[in-house]
């Protein structure tokens, strides 16, 4: 009997010890190359220069440490002559799982700065929740915008 109670009592605690070593928060710092996919660009009536899109794109997450993700994203934005504010819905799916967050943010002077909210995660990111930035970065290319990105992801292990 007491065999099996230490037995038990022993596999309790690898299974507590197990849960709480997934959880916790977790920051992920990376570059994203996003790409426009289908876009729709609305000119407002009488009003020079300003704009609505919508649309849906595409990203590649690149980690320093050589880790990609991928992003699917849908986006949309009210601007007057590139200037204006912008929000989305994006997935990025990683190797170990997927984070789903809204974000926000406004583009102004040739730059774009926003936040992320968290909204679930997949895998080693199941019930995630935190928040994140999105920076655009000096970016050499054409047809595609680059981007800074920090998210601080919470997960509660359960």
């Amino acid at each position: 009997m007491r065999k099996s109670l230490t037995f038990f009592l022993s596999g309790v605690a690898l299974a507590v010890a197990a849960s709480t070593a997934v959880a916790g928060e977790r920051v992920l710092e990376f570059k994203l190359v996003t790409k426009p996919i289908d876009v729709k660009v609305i000119e407002a009536a009488n009003v020079e220069g300003q704009t609505v899109m919508s649309g849906k794109f595409f990203g590649v997450a690149v980690f320093n440490d050589g880790r990609i993700g991928v992003k699917e994203f849908v986006n949309a934005s009210d601007s007057l002559k590139g200037a204006g504010p912008f929000f989305g819905y994006s997935t990025y799916t990683f190797e170990d799982g997927s984070i789903t967050a809204r974000y926000t943010g406004l583009a102004k002077d040739g730059k774009s700065t926003g936040e992320y909210t968290i909204l679930s995660g997949t895998g080693s990111y199941a019930n995630a929740t935190g928040t994140g930035t999105i920076e655009s970065a000096p970016n050499p290319f054409k047809g595609v915008n680059l981007f800074n990105i920090k998210l601080v992801v919470r997960t509660s292990g359960s």
